[in-house]
C-alpha cells in the first residue's frame, strides 16, 4: 500500500465502510420503498385515527337530553362553547398543543430513530455468521471503524427517514409552534443525529460478541417496547404513574422527543432546550465511546 493510500485512513476506511452499509438501502428497492411507507402508515392510520382534537372539543359528545332540561337554545349553546371551550384547554395542558397528530408526528421522529437503531446490531451478527466480518478484521481499518460504519449507516438511515416523517406530517396538517423556523428544523435534524448515535452503539454493543441472529431479535424485542412506552413519544409523562413517570424521566428518547417538540410546536424554553441537548450529547458520545472500546476488545474473528 502506498503512502497516499496510508494517509486516507481512517477516516477513508470509515467512509468506504459506512457506503458499503449504505448500498444495502439504495440498491434495494423493497427496502427503500418499506423504508418510505413506514411511517406514512404510521402517520396515516394511527395517527389520523385517534382525533382527540374531536372528542375533547365536544365534536364528538352529545350531551345527555337530561342534562339540558330547563334549559333554551341559548343556553345550551353556551353550554357547548363552555364544554369545547373546557376541551381545548384540557388538550393544551395535557399534550401543550390541541392537535394530537402534531404531537404524535413530532415523536414518530423518535420511534423511527429507535427502530432503525435497533437493526444496526443485526448487521455485526451477520457478518459474522457470513464470514465477512473475519475479512474485515484482516484489512489495515480499526476496529472502531467496523463499528462506527455501522452507527453513521443508521444515523443517515434515520435522518433520511426524519425527512420522510416531517413531509407526510406536514401534508397530513402538522401544525407548528410560533417560534419554527429553518434552524428548528435543523436543531430537530441535529436531535436525530445524537439520539441516533447513542442507541445505535448500544444496540452494537449488545451483538459484539453474539453469533445467533434469534437471541439478538429476542433482546431487540426485548428492548424496544420498553423504550418507547416508557417515553413521552406518543403521550406525555404527565399521564404516567409515578414509577413509569421516573422511567420516563431517564429514557434518553424523552430528551430527544422534548427537544424536538419545543423546536416545532412549543414555545422554545431556551434553558430546558439546552438541558435536552446536553444530555442527548453526554448519550452519544459516553455510549459511542464504551461502543469503540468494546470493539477493540472484544471484536474478534
Amino acid at each position: 500500500m502506498s503512502k497516499d493510500e496510508n494517509s486516507k485512513s481512517p477516516f477513508h476506511g470509515l467512509w468506504a465502510l459506512t457506503n458499503r452499509e449504505l448500498k444495502k438501502l439504495y440498491k434495494n428497492p423493497i427496502l427503500l420503498f418499506m423504508t418510505v411507507i413506514q411511517p406514512l402508515i404510521w402517520l396515516g392510520l394511527f395517527g389520523k385515527a385517534l382525533n382527540l382534537a374531536q372528542i375533547f372539543t365536544g365534536g364528538s359528545v352529545s350531551i345527555p337530553s337530561s342534562a339540558l332540561q330547563g334549559l333554551n337554545s341559548t343556553q345550551i349553546t353556551e353550554v357547548q362553547k363552555a364544554l369545547s371551550s373546557l376541551g381545548t384547554a384540557v388538550l393544551v395542558k395535557t399534550f401543550g398543543t390541541t392537535s394530537y397528530f402534531s404531537f404524535l408526528s413530532v415523536g414518530m421522529i423518535s420511534f423511527i430513530v429507535l427502530f432503525t437503531c435497533m437493526f444496526s446490531g443485526m448487521s455485526i451478527v451477520w457478518d459474522r455468521r457470513l464470514g465477512i466480518l473475519n475479512k474485515l478484521l484482516s484489512t489495515p481499518v480499526s476496529r472502531g471503524s467496523i463499528l462506527m460504519s455501522k452507527v453513521f449507516n443508521s444515523v443517515i438511515r434515520s435522518l433520511l427517514q426524519a425527512v420522510i416523517v416531517l413531509i407526510i406530517a406536514f401534508a397530513l396538517g402538522l401544525q407548528v409552534g410560533p417560534s419554527f423556523s429553518i434552524l428548528s428544523l435543523l436543531g430537530v435534524f441535529f436531535v436525530v443525529f445524537l439520539l441516533c448515535m447513542g442507541l445505535s452503539s448500544i444496540f452494537i454493543m449488545i451483538a459484539i460478541r453474539s453469533t445467533d441472529w434469534q437471541t439478538q431479535m429476542a433482546v431487540m424485542n426485548l428492548l424496544n417496547l420498553p423504550l418507547l412506552f416508557a417515553s413521552n413519544a406518543l403521550f406525555p409523562t404527565s399521564i404516567m404513574p409515578s414509577w413509569l413517570r421516573a422511567v420516563a424521566n431517564v429514557n434518553p428518547i424523552s430528551y430527544a422527543t422534548d427537544a424536538s417538540r419545543q423546536l416545532m410546536l412549543y414555545q422554545t424554553n431556551i434553558s430546558k432546550l439546552i438541558f435536552d441537548f446536553a444530555y442527548l450529547g453526554a448519550f452519544a458520545i459516553i455510549f459511542s465511546l464504551i461502543g469503540i472500546l468494546l470493539s477493540w476488545r472484544y471484536l474478534s474473528k
